[in-house]
This record gives C-alpha cells, sequence and structure tokens, in this order.
C-alpha cells in the first residue's frame, strides 16, 4: 500500500497526522498497524470510530507474537474487546500462552469478555469507596487525590469503562462538596518534614539518571524471590518481549528437567583487563542473585579475542570474585565451546540465516551501512567458503560470517565468526576463525542453561539478536534482563584509559591504590564486604547510577570501625623528652584494640622518657581555641595516664623546634587536660602513602568539563609519600593488607611494597571527622 493511502487510513483509526507520520517510521508497528486495520474494516466497514482505533493501535504497538494479530483483532472488530483493561488482559494471556490452540472459553474469561457493568454498579462503587475516605474530602476537600478513588473503584469493577468511573466520581464529589471555592485552588502545602525525615535516613545519596535504592534492604532482600519481578525458571515466556517459537515449550520443558527448576546465572568478563567497581556491582548481581534463591553461578570468560587475552588477566579476575566472597559453581570458558559454536555455525548457513561476507572492516561499522551485495548468496556457496575460512585460506578482514537480522539499535547483520591469526591461550593455533560477541554470549548461556542473563542496559541493543539466534538454531532461549552501570566520580575505568595512565607515568599500574580498579581498592585497603554493603546501597537500577566516591569510603568506615584494630602512628615526628619520668625502665602500656569493646582484647607498647607526637600538636604561639600542647597548656598522653606539660623548647639552626623537655604527672593528680593527644615510643620508622582523589573534576573524560582531557585533570596532590614515619611497634609483624586505625590520623593497609623491618602503608581513609582537625 503506499504511503499515501497508509496515511489516510492511519489518520483515520483516530492518530493525528503528525503520530501517523511517525508512526510510517517504524516499518514493523506500521506493518502491523495496517494489517490490524484492514481486517477490522472487513468487519466494521472503511470508517472505524476512535475508540475501536486506539484499541487496534495499542494493540498492533504491543503485541510481540503476530500470529496472534488476527485473533486479537477479531475480537476488537466485533466489539467483545472494547476498553483498555480488556485488551491489556488479552496481551497478557497471549503472551503466557504462547501454544496454539488458545482455549477460547478461559481466554474470553480472563479478558472479561460479555461482561456487563451497569451504571447502578458504578455508581455503588464509587458511592462506598468516597463514604470510606468521607472525612478526609470534607478537610481536604478539592485537594483530595481524586485518583484514589477512582483507583479503589476500578478495583472492585474491574472491567468498568474507567470514563464512566471518571464522570460519576466528579459528580459525587460535586454533590458531596458543591463548587469549587477560592480556597480549593490553592495548592497543596508540602509536607517539609517527612522529607527532612527522608532525607536524615539516607544521607549523601547521589544518584544521577538513577532510581532512588532501598537503603533498608540488604542486598539478598533486593534480590530474593519476587523482589525483581523475574520470571520463574522455566516461565522464560511470559516475560515481556520474549519471542516464542513452535519448539520453545519443548525447550523450555527438556530445560526444566536438566536444571530441576533452579536459579542459573553466569558473572562472563572478558580476559583483557582487570575489573573495576562497576563489576562489583555485577558481580554482587549474578552471584547474588543466584544465592538469594538457591541457584548457582558461572565464572564464564567470554575468551573469544586472542588479541588482547593475557594470562594474568584470567587470574586476577578470578582472585577478585573469591575476594568478593563468591565462589563460582564451576568456572567455564567460551573456548569451551568452539565446537560446538561452529556447528551451529554451519547450520546456521544451512538454514539461510547466515552468510559469508567480504566487505571490509570500514564498510561493517554505523548504524546504516548498506546492505552486503552478498546477503544472498547460495547456501553451498557459504558453506564453501565458510570451511575456507576455518582452513586459513582467507586474510585477516577478508572474509566474515554474518547473521541476516537487524538489531534493535537499526544495525544490520552483526557479525558472526572473524579471521584472526593469533594463537589461543587454551586452544593454540587448532583455530583461526573466533566467534563475536553477540554470536557467542547467548549461546554460551544456552549450553549452560542460565535462566537469568544478566547484564548492563547497553547490552539492551543486544537483545533481539539474542533471542533471534537462539529461536534460529531451536535451541532453549534464556531470558536476558538489564540493569543500569555503576559509575563513580573523580574516576577513569575504561581499560585503554589506565593504560595511558600508566605509559604517561601517572599511576604505577592497574593496582596504583588512585584506580578504582578492584586490585586497586584491595591494595588501598578497602574491605570486600565494604564493596559489597556499597553495591547493597546502591541498589539493582535499572537506569545508570553515578555516585561519589565519599559514599563507597563511608562504607569502608563502617566496616572498618568494627574490624581495623587501633594502633598510633606519628607521621611529621618531634622530639618529647620527659624529665622527671616515673621510672628508669619504660612502662609497658596496656592499650586497647577497640576501645569501645575492650573485650576484643589488648596490645601492649612501650612507654618512656623519650617519645614522638606529631608537631601539629604543638605551638609556641597557639590561636584562639587551640587546645593541644602549648605555654601553659598541658595535654595528656592517651592510655598512658599520664599528663605532660611544657619547661623547655629546643631549637637548632633557622630557629627550627628540634625537640621538647616537658614534666609529666598522674593525669588524676591535677586539673584534666582539654586534649589528649597520640604519642609513639620507641617506634618503628616506616613509609606512609596518603592519597586524595586522582582527578581534579567530577567528569574527567567530559569534554565539556575537561577540555584537555583526562590527563590534563590530574590532581598533583594525589599522593604523598612519608618516608620517615614513625608506628608503634605493636604492628612490627604485621602482614601485606592488614588494616589498622592509626588514632586520629586514619584507617591504614600494610601495602605489598613492605619487607622485613621496612613496613609500607596505605592510607585506605582518612576519619569521619576533618582530617585538618587532627
Amino acid at each position: 500500500m503506499a504511503i499515501p493511502d497508509s496515511l489516510a487510513l492511519f489518520t483515520g483509526l483516530g492518530l493525528s497526522e503528525p503520530k501517523a507520520r511517525e508512526t510510517l517510521k517504524n516499518v514493523a508497528l506500521s506493518t502491523q498497524l495496517r494489517e490490524a486495520a484492514t481486517q477490522a474494516q472487513q468487519t466494521l466497514g472503511s470508517t472505524i470510530d476512535k475508540a475501536t482505533g486506539t484499541l487496534l493501535y495499542g494493540l498492533a504497538s504491543r503485541l510481540k507474537d503476530t500470529r496472534r494479530l488476527s485473533f486479537l483483532v477479531s475480537y476488537i472488530a466485533s466489539k467483545k474487546i472494547h476498553t483498555e483493561p480488556q485488551l491489556s488482559a488479552a496481551l497478557e494471556y497471549v503472551r503466557s500462552h504462547p501454544l496454539d490452540p488458545i482455549d477460547t472459553v478461559d481466554f474470553e474469561q480472563e479478558c472479561g469478555v460479555g461482561v456487563m457493568v451497569t451504571p447502578e454498579q458504578i455508581e455503588e462503587a464509587v458511592e462506598t469507596t468516597i463514604n470510606k475516605h468521607r472525612s478526609e474530602l470534607l478537610m481536604e476537600r478539592y485537594r483530595f487525590n481524586m485518583g484514589l478513588l477512582m483507583g479503589e473503584a476500578r478495583a472492585v469493577l474491574k472491567w468498568a469503562d474507567g470514563k464512566m468511573i471518571k464522570h460519576e466520581v466528579d459528580m459525587q464529589v460535586l454533590h458531596l462538596l458543591g463548587p469549587k471555592v477560592e480556597a480549593d485552588l490553592q495548592k497543596k502545602p508540602k509536607v517539609v518534614k517527612a522529607q527532612l525525615e527522608e532525607t536524615a535516613k539516607t544521607p549523601g545519596k547521589d544518584v544521577e539518571n538513577g532510581e532512588p535504592a532501598c537503603q533498608t534492604l540488604s542486598l539478598m532482600e533486593q534480590l530474593r524471590g519476587e523482589a525483581l519481578k523475574f520470571h520463574k525458571p522455566g516461565e522464560n515466556y511470559k516475560t515481556s518481549g520474549y519471542v516464542t517459537t513452535p519448539h520453545t515449550m519443548d525447550l523450555l520443558k527438556q530445560h526444566l528437567e536438566i536444571t530441576g527448576g533452579q536459579v542459573r546465572t553466569r558473572f562472563p568478563p572478558e580476559p583483557n583487563g582487570i575489573l573495576h567497581i562497576g563489576h562489583a556491582k555485577a558481580i554482587n548481581f549474578n552471584f547474588g542473585y543466584a544465592k538469594a534463591n538457591n541457584g548457582i553461578c558461572f565464572l564464564r570468560f567470554d575468551d573469544t579475542n586472542p588479541e588482547k587475552e593475557e594470562a594474568k588477566f584470567f587470574t586476577a579476575i578470578y582472585d577478585m570474585v573469591t575476594w568478593l566472597g563468591y565462589t563460582p559453581h564451576k568456572v567455564t570458558y567460551a573456548s569451551d565451546y568452539f565446537e560446538q559454536l561452529y556447528a551451529w555455525a554451519v547450520e546456521l548457513i544451512h538454514r539461510g540465516k547466515a552468510y559469508v561476507c567480504h566487505q571490509q572492516g570500514e564498510e561493517l561499522k554505523g548504524h546504516n551501512s548498506l546492505p552486503s551485495p552478498w546477503r544472498d548468496r547460495p547456501v553451498e556457496e557459504s558453506l564453501l567458503l565458510f570451511e575456507s575460512m576455518r582452513k586459513g585460506k582467507f586474510a585477516e578482514g577478508e572474509a566474515t560470517l554474518r547473521m541476516k537480522l537487524v538489531m534493535e539499535d537499526g544495525k544490520m547483520d552483526p557479525v558472526a565468526y572473524r579471521v584472526k591469526y593469533t594463537p589461543h591461550h587454551r586452544t593454540g593455533d587448532k583455530w583461526c576463525i573466533y566467534p563475536t560477541y553477540d554470536y557467542t554470549h547467548c549461546l554460551c548461556d544456552s549450553i549452560e542453561h542460565i535462566t537469568h542473563s544478566l547484564c548492563t542496559k547497553e547490552f539492551q541493543s543486544r537483545r533481539s539478536s539474542y533471542f533471534w539466534l537462539c529461536n534460529a538454531l531451536d535451541v532453549y532461549c534464556p531470558v536476558q534482563w538489564e540493569y543500569g552501570r555503576l559509575n563513580l566520580h573523580y574516576a577513569v575505568v575504561s581499560k585503554r584509559k589506565i593504560l595511558q595512565l600508566v605509559a604517561a607515568g601517572a599511576v604505577r599500574d592497574w593496582d596504583d591504590p588512585r584506580l578504582f580498579t578492584l586490585t586497586a581498592l584491595r591494595r588501598r585497603g578497602f574491605p570486600p564486604e565494604a564493596i559489597n554493603n556499597f553495591c547493597a546501597r546502591v541498589g539493582v537500577t535499572v537506569a545508570q547510577t553515578t555516585m561519589e566516591p565519599h559514599l563507597l569510603e563511608a562504607c569502608v568506615r563502617d566496616v572498618l570501625n568494627d574490624t581495623a584494630p587501633r594502633a598510633m602512628a606519628v607521621l611529621e615526628p618531634l622530639r618529647v623528652v620527659i624529665t622527671n619520668f616515673p621510672s628508669f625502665e619504660p612502662l609497658d602500656i596496656q592499650v586497647p584494640n577497640f576501645p569501645a569493646d575492650e573485650t576484643k582484647g589488648f596490645h601492649q607498647v612501650p612507654f618512656a622518657s623519650i617519645l614522638f607526637i606529631e608537631k601539629m600538636d604543638f605551638k609556641e604561639e597557639p590561636e584562639r581555641g587551640y587546645k593541644r600542647l602549648a605555654w601553659g597548656q598541658p595535654v595528656g598522653l592517651r592510655h598512658t595516664g599520664y599528663v605532660i606539660e611544657l619547661q623547655r623548647v629546643v631549637k637548632g639552626p633557622g630557629d627550627f623546634v628540634e625537640s621538647l623537655e616537658v614534666i609529666c604527672r598522674r593525669a588524676d593528680a591535677g586539673e584534666k587536660p582539654k586534649a589528649f593527644i597520640h604519642w609513639v615510643s620507641q617506634p618503628l620508622m616506616c613509609e606512609m602513602r596518603l592519597y586524595q582523589q586522582l582527578f581534579q573534576h567530577k567528569n574527567p573524560e567530559d569534554p565539556a568539563e575537561v577540555p584537555g582531557g583526562f590527563l590534563s585533570d590530574l590532581n598533583p596532590e594525589s599522593l604523598r609519600v612519608v618516608e620517615t614515619a614513625l608506628v608503634d611497634c605493636s604492628v612490627a609483624l604485621a602482614k601485606p593488607f592488614d588494616k589498622f586505625q592509626f588514632e586520629r590520623l586514619g584507617y591504614f593497609s600494610v601495602d605489598p611494597d613492605s619487607c622485613p623491618g621496612q613496613l609500607v602503608f596505605n592510607r585506605t581513609v582518612t576519619l569521619k571527622e576533618d582530617p585538618g582537625k587532627m
């Protein structure tokens, strides 16, 4: 049918001309709507009323199984389905009953066919609802939420006409309240108190383009059972958008026999880089959903690009998954299935759904590329050429195997196989053709009988190819579910850009503690529990979420506050001599590992006549409000029970303070000092690395914010190394990744660079207090 005829047909259904023209741009929708309208005209004649036209448009735009179009149009044209609730029920019914034949009696019962709702029934239901809310209505009058009245009446009369319910609500409310007065026209005041209380419950939340996460539920609670509205195993066909075939139900039956109805997920990273904070959400989602629902999760390496894969990445990825506390049911590789994938590719060609193409890489890029001139080449020819590809008779880029479909983003005929003469880390030189993600992903999910294929939102455009490929081969088809990516401000996580940072000397390697790779966070001292808690706080959102780093740091503090034993360290030592020290020998001081809970034990530190304090804890000429050591202002020494008072300041060249001489007294022998400070005596010298954010701007990759590129945005103060810090001897036997709270300084972790006699500490996070108040 010509476009002018289609335009007239669509406007005849009640669509505005702009809406009709917009519909014509969508080939699938316009084809389905045209078929629906043409069929309806056979029953109703050339003129279709607007109400029926609206239902036909809703049907055409929402129906996924085109086999049911004629069946449903017949019910609309015959006025058996004449309301939106009936249409919604009908669409849900055909979606959840994909097999032929449809039980028409059951269908009509579920869709309210033949159910008559009288005006008297509507009047009675509305009257009951209004009486229920009578007092609130009289108090709030027309500022009351009238939608609540309509909703409750509609719940009682499921198949009633919505316009009739609204009219009856309007009439009865007018009869009760009378006409509107000037006060009714004023806006309802906002409940400020409730908003403040809600804000207090979720401090510091910064979610951009995302949905607010539930702060009161643990990750397991968010993922358990019906919380996510996911399908049950074996009920894939009930998922919106899932494509069924005549083989679907048999394949699902076989699937259930193999899995026993068990939830199965997988985490499928590419082994070409190190995992970052965004992957932590993916790990928690995939492993967590399986765990929360008594299922299993595979760790599957998507090793289909041998050029970029290295053995160290396989090891690092596995280590990070287990570090976060998850144990894979099984570790698998896409390369485990190369033989099966190749056999299926041959079958795809046999079925006329794939072909060998010789277009070059540049010709394949973009979403509006021209159809391949080889798209319709004979099946036998493609089979021979594909075999030649496998035997190495084509150079890289000379031939690809492409699938015959148009993806949701408009990309046409995605590549299934390409030629690569790079030895594979597991299969060696056996293969010179390798499958792509678009081809491999869904088929590996099918082989492993994954029930829920969970992936980030950018893969939504691949969903059509996911369903298409499984159905084209008549194999079990899992369901792909998408969720939003997790990003952080002041961070770069791209593999390519991290390599640029390393090459530029801005960071040492993938595990530099200023990065947000998981290996870097582990090295900095972030506990895995804190990262998991952060993912739970973010929640399982559908939209992309960008969080502030301080929210992650808050989760770190929460964990370390309960798990990191206390010790004392000094960054900038100032020597102090106690001239009246009460003993010839050092005293042994018992320091609680956790001052708030002394049942967790103590450690012993020496207290001698010579000790060291922070330089900033002494001032000869203190400003107003200064509470630490100064002339005439004694301070207490933490955990000792002693107070020291300044007697003499020893200076060297340039009026530089070299040491202090003080006297001490028992803390209970006089006035309580204004402050207690930390100290060390007979300490160990160590190196301390203090970190700040790597970038100066929130979005270092945004050209509008950083025109010079992310490498121009580096923070020169992101790393400060203190090579002559002092720490008490209680940490002498500490091992890499052991964690401590150094009192008043922050939480620290032992760096792997440490060696016997020379400990190196990374500051994980500062304390909650402003570090300037030390």
